[in-house]
């Protein structure tokens, strides 16, 4: 399973802040959980033959190994402190996916 995490700060949070946080928390901790085999964090540069600015300033790309585990991981205490401040940060939107292959 692969999820995208498209979100924009919320007004007052300090990108700079945000990023340290990011860094030094949310992906080492993401990336340690036993289900994630990859938690990514991108920030939008652009719209590709647009001058309009990104709907969205960040994406996560998280690819998850096991959906059972993860629901298990997600309801940690140190995952809930995690996801409890993220939430104060951003205003995001999950989605879920499945690859169409050839």
């Amino acid at each position: 399973m692969r999820i995208f995490a498209l979100f924009n700060l919320k007004p007052g949070v300090d990108e700079a802040a945000y990023t340290e946080w990011a860094k030094t928390v949310d992906l080492p901790t993401a990336n340690g959980l036993p289900s994630i085999d990859s938690f990514r964090l991108f920030k939008t540069t652009g719209l590709l033959g647009s001058e309009a600015k990104p709907p969205y300033g960040h994406i996560e790309v998280i690819d998850v190994a096991d959906m059972d585990q993860f629901g298990r991981d997600v309801a940690t205490e140190a995952m809930q402190a995690v996801a409890a401040a993220f939430n104060e940060m951003v205003d995001v939107t999950f989605i879920t996916t499945a690859e169409i292959t050839a």
